[in-house]
């Protein structure tokens, strides 16, 4: 099936690095395919990250400069690709993504799988889940 507009979802995670390379890979059998990588930036006061002993909030100076490396990340891996771009954003990552191909007209989701569980998916919510659910176009959840 031919695709013209890829869009992949991006975090700097391993999962998400697997499927930005199929989405890669899908981009160049599609000759013409546009190839868009959505990073979403989430506030600072939002974002939760699993830690030892708990939740902890990451500083704000801190999120910014992780925020920066992984679009550069992304810059770098879609380099040479004559149609590849990357889209910086901020808010709920899977409404956001859904948004964003929906008013750009995607026509595939690529995702990476995160793997929490059910316990974790439960607890955290998984973006890969909520775009499966609500979306209206096709998404790969690469493992």
């Amino acid at each position: 099936m031919l695709y013209s507009k890829i869009i992949v979802a991006y975090d700097g995670s391993e999962h998400s690095e697997k499927a930005l390379e199929s989405a890669i890979k899908l981009a160049e059998m599609n000759h013409s395919a546009k190839l868009e990588v959505i990073y979403v930036y989430v506030d600072p006061f939002q974002k939760m990250v699993l830690g030892g002993e708990g939740l902890l909030l990451i500083p704000s100076d801190l999120q910014n400069e992780m925020a920066s490396a992984i679009v550069e990340k992304a810059k770098k891996a879609v380099e040479g690709l004559p149609y590849a771009n990357v889209i910086f954003k901020e808010g709920h990552p899977a409404k956001i993504i859904l948004e964003y191909t929906e008013s750009e007209g995607g026509d595939l989701i690529v995702v990476g799988s995160r793997g929490l569980g059910a316990i974790g998916e439960f607890v955290l919510g998984s973006v890969s889940h909520n775009i499966v659910q609500h979306t209206k176009v096709p998404v790969l959840v690469v493992k």
